[in-house]
């Protein structure tokens, strides 16, 4: 994993020698909120409910188990015992206080993180395949651009104050396990035909008010002129994106209201010019930041999948578990493990300290000390010794991590909803414990099979609930909570945007609503077929006739 140099250390501690004069001028009052709130908002603090919130960066996904520690720490001395992990593969703490702020950003800094362009209209932290490096359908490590690209546009001067926020996803496998079509900037490094690596780009695509699928803008666009090309959509963007409405001025609406062709052709032109000025990065810089992710030097043990496969045999437990936590690895005799964050009636997405730091030294001890971040705000040990599963599931049920839905329905997203953030018309979170306590019954989980819910507590889709098989968007009307289902969605590489089914529902109904959508898939599905297959054979017909009656 990438390890800051002398450059990257300094920049970090600058900043937060800068944010602790900003601070000490908030509290001082010679700084009113408004000015205060651009500043605090460059660097990850935002203004909740009930306190300040605290976004932390992590980059592509990836921790070492030294800065799980140090998240750990942070959630004792700053926070109440947690942390909530995100679909932007960040964490966040929820009760942080402003005096302690910048305390806060130096043990991040100390620990080589930082919550640096984790709000306001810049570009966000950089995503990625949270199996990158180590699975085996991908042709490249994604983090190796995605690492690149977090260098390139961290404070870069011209990308400062963009129409509005830009997130960037990376995958490299024709799987998308990063819902690459549903960000400003999609990428999927492919294969040329030359043998060498370049880029499928897609621009355009993104959740909230105006959801969009992103279209593919480019093929086969040469690795080496990568930036360049980015440089020049995001010239385009800054020219012509909306800065008169908010809600028009993500790059998706520029993309729909100029259309696919109009607007690569600005991209081209913008492209001719810069392509000469030296933008594009030194084949040597693209060498040493590759060093950083070659795979860790451990040799195949084939052996290894026997001992498994012996251990699952004699014990239904291990076995249900591996069955849905357990990924194939690209080396023989090694595994990739998902760690679910989403316990039975748990909150989704949220681990105390003593959790991480249980996770950590699993990670040392399994898992030469790395850890991801999912998207579906789970964690990945990458580097398990097959042979050396049913002690870190041992491990992990003794954390209270050893829940066995990775993929299935209790495995849920959710945002923090109206229990925390500003924006937010409705609650999230107990919605998604009461749909995992329903459906609690292992047997039953996998008896329905793949299936993604997520959930949102208003418009803005942090919860992701447009690409959800089963999506969930809170809404406010009457100043009564409502639910709304979508249904069809999906961030996968069939990505789509779920429909809408019909009029909300309330909180004491909303539960029962998804079980009879679930019910109404079981009866009507056909062998085999998993509910999104099911959906898309069916339509929508014959779960509105189950909500709503007959029309």
């Amino acid at each position: 994993m990438y390890v800051y140099d002398s450059f990257d250390q300094a920049l970090v501690d600058q900043r937060v020698d800068e944010f602790r004069d900003q601070v000490a001028r908030r509290l001082a009052g010679e700084l009113t909120e408004d000015q205060f709130r651009p500043l605090r908002l460059m660097n990850g603090l935002y203004l909740q409910l009930h306190a300040y919130m605290l976004r932390v960066a992590i980059p592509y996904g990836t921790l070492s188990a030294d800065q799980m520690r140090a998240l750990a720490d942070i959630a004792d001395t700053y926070d109440r015992g947690y942390g909530h992990f995100t679909t932007r593969q960040n964490i966040q703490f929820n009760w942080i206080k402003l005096n302690q702020a910048p305390d806060v950003l130096a043990d991040l800094a100390a620990a080589q993180l930082h919550a640096i362009q984790t709000s306001g209209n810049v570009v966000r932290n950089v995503t990625a395949d949270h199996f990158a490096g180590v699975t085996a359908d991908e042709v490249d490590d994604p983090r190796v651009t995605a690492e690149i690209l977090r260098q390139w546009s961290t404070l870069h001067p011209e990308f400062s104050f963009l129409p509005r926020k830009f997130k960037i996803a990376v995958i490299a496998s024709a799987a998308d396990r990063a819902a690459m079509r549903f960000h400003d900037i999609g990428l999927r490094v492919v294969r040329l035909s030359d043998g060498g690596l370049g880029y499928d780009v897609y621009v355009g695509g993104g959740m909230g008010r105006t959801p969009f699928v992103a279209p593919l803008l480019k093929t086969g666009l040469p690795a080496p002129e990568l930036l360049s090309y980015l440089e020049a959509i995001m010239r385009v963007y800054n020219r012509y994106g909306r800065r008169d409405n908010i809600y028009k001025a993500r790059i998706k609406i520029l993309v729909n209201d100029l259309g696919v062709e109009k607007f690569a052709s600005e991209v081209e032109t913008e492209w001719a010019d810069l392509r000469t000025q030296g933008v594009n990065l030194p084949a040597a810089e693209e060498t040493r930041i590759r060093r950083f992710f070659a795979l860790p030097g451990y040799d195949g043990d084939p052996a290894g999948a026997a001992a498994l496969a012996a251990a699952r045999a004699a014990d239904p437990v291990l076995d249900a578990w591996a069955r849905t936590n357990l990924h194939p690895h690209k080396v023989a005799g090694f595994a990739i493990v998902t760690v679910s964050l989403k316990p039975f009636g748990g909150i989704p997405g949220d681990a105390t300290s003593a959790q991480m730091r249980a996770v950590a030294d699993i990670a040392d001890r399994f898992s030469l000390g790395e850890i991801r971040v999912t998207h579906e705000q789970n964690l990945v040990l990458p580097h398990v010794r097959a042979a050396e599963v049913p002690q870190v599931f041992t491990s992990l049920v003794k954390a209270g991590l050893g829940t066995p839905n990775a993929g299935l329905i209790s495995d849920i997203i959710a945002c923090p909803g109206l229990d925390y953030c500003a924006l937010a018309n409705a609650r999230s979170i107990p919605v998604a414990q009461r749909i995992s306590e329903r459906f609690a019954d292992l047997a039953t989980q996998h008896d329905i099979g793949p299936l993604k819910i997520k959930i949102s507590g208003c418009i803005n889709s942090c919860g992701h609930h447009h690409a959800g098989h089963i999506g969930i968007l809170g809404v406010e009307k009457n100043g009564a909570e409502l639910y709304q289902i979508m249904l069809g969605g999906s961030g996968a590489e069939d990505a789509a945007i779920g429909g809408l089914l019909g009029p909300g529902f309330t909180p004491e109904t909303v539960v029962d609503a998804v079980a009879t959508v679930v019910a109404t898939y079981v009866e009507q599905r056909r062998p085999g077929e998993t509910f999104l297959a099911a959906v898309r054979r069916l339509g929508p017909a014959p779960f509105k006739e189950r909500l709503y009656g007959p029309r």
